[in-house]
């Protein structure tokens, strides 16, 4: 009761408004806009050159799943989070303009935590707009059909889905990044490494697969987009998961690498010698 909760809240209220107006108006972010709406493009032109019944129903259903649990968790979440997360602390140590912030009487743990939440709002922002214009698109062209599946069949419940998965993407992603850009002077092959560990981590004992972000997207997911071939011989089945469990799991991950972020950003020196 004695901390200056009041304080400590109108700062991160005013440093997340810096940082989010400089991650989504910035020209720096439009490859990101590329990103997260190429999907967008892609169905568009689907729309214009391709015939829609209820044949290819189903297909466009399947199509929509893979593109959030192939595309977007897999690349496009990823690598828009490593674009923005990265340049929260190890770009403007790179561009000499961090230490205005540290030499400021902030404490560092509410400045990390808030450069995390102006960066979670802006992916969340780009990426969950991007899903629903996506979904939106994918069900249009099929009429009264696609209504009542949206309005009176899974199709909101899908929805839903998506945009809890693409949150919690956003959300992880973000956390382990902005760590890495603290750990390594360049966060690139960091994220490299990391996105190995995501894509052989299905073939790992289920232990092991808890340390990773997209197994537990995977438990989220309300349409099955399984492996084949060859992978699917070596994709190690765990046990079902519910959508809370597999909730939980990954928010507790992600405070997790937050509290060792704070950690780390309170014993962060810069050097621009070495930089």
């Amino acid at each position: 009761m004695q901390q200056p909760w009041a304080l400590w809240r109108l700062q991160a209220k005013r440093l997340t408004q810096i940082e989010l107006r400089r991650n989504l108006f910035s020209w720096r972010a439009t490859w990101i806009y590329f990103l997260a709406f190429i999907p967008t493009l892609i169905i568009f032109i689907h729309i214009l050159f391709n015939e829609h019944d209820a044949s290819s129903f189903n297909d466009d259903t399947q199509v929509l799943a893979g593109i959030i649990q192939l595309y977007y968790i897999r690349l496009g979440v990823f690598f828009g989070c490593l674009g923005i997360f990265s340049r929260l602390i190890r770009g403007e140590m790179i561009e000499r303009s961090l230490h205005f912030y540290l030499l400021s009487p902030v404490r560092r743990e509410v400045l990390l935590l808030s450069k995390f939440a102006a960066g979670s709002a802006a992916a969340v922002l780009l990426f969950v707009t991007a899903t629903i214009v996506d979904f939106a698109l994918m069900y249009l062209p099929f009429g009264a059909a696609g209504r009542d599946y949206v309005f009176n069949g899974p199709g909101l419940g899908q929805l839903e889905a998506y945009v809890l998965i693409i949150v919690l993407a956003c959300l992880g992603y973000g956390a382990v990044f902005l760590l890495l850009s603290m750990v390594f002077k360049n966060p690139t092959p960091g994220a490299l490494l990391f996105l190995g560990w995501e894509a052989i981590n299905p073939v790992l004992p289920s232990i092991l697969q808890r340390l990773s972000v997209a197994s537990y997207l995977r438990h989220l997911m309300p349409v099955d987009v399984g492996a084949k071939g060859f992978i699917a011989l070596l994709t190690v089945e765990t046990e079902p998961v519910s959508g809370l469990a597999a909730t939980l799991g990954l928010l507790l991950l992600i405070t997790a690498v937050l509290l060792y972020s704070c950690y780390r950003i309170r014993t962060l020196e810069i050097r621009y010698t070495t930089e």
